[in-house]
């Protein structure tokens, strides 16, 4: 039987593939629903800026409930890392980018 510490053994740059993998698959399935609430708020996200903001909303997501993940605390490390907050910068301005107002 598969366990999810097996799965959690495959892993990129120290991060667990099936996490990184259930995080956008999980958002694209959930953004036809997220972009029809935010539409009533007046903004038009497409899927697209969905999945750009996939990580940068699990870390900020993380953070606020106080999670300790391995990508959070190397994100949020001031010694380090610059390639993923660097990484992270650019997938959030990939994602804002897309967002347009509703008329």
């Amino acid at each position: 039987m598969i366990t999810i510490e097996v799965l959690r053994t495959h892993r990129v740059f120290g991060y667990a593939l099936i996490d990184l993998t259930l995080a956008f698959v999980g958002i694209y399935l959930l953004s036809p629903l997220l972009t029809k609430l935010f539409r009533k708020v007046g903004l038009i996200i497409p899927k697209q800026s969905w999945m750009y903001a996939t990580l940068p909303l699990g870390i900020l997501v993380h953070i606020l409930v106080s999670n300790d993940t391995l990508m959070t605390r190397n994100f949020l490390d001031t010694q380090g890392h610059y390639l993923l907050k660097a990484s992270i910068i650019i997938l959030t301005y990939l994602g804002i980018r897309g967002i347009k107002k509703n008329k």
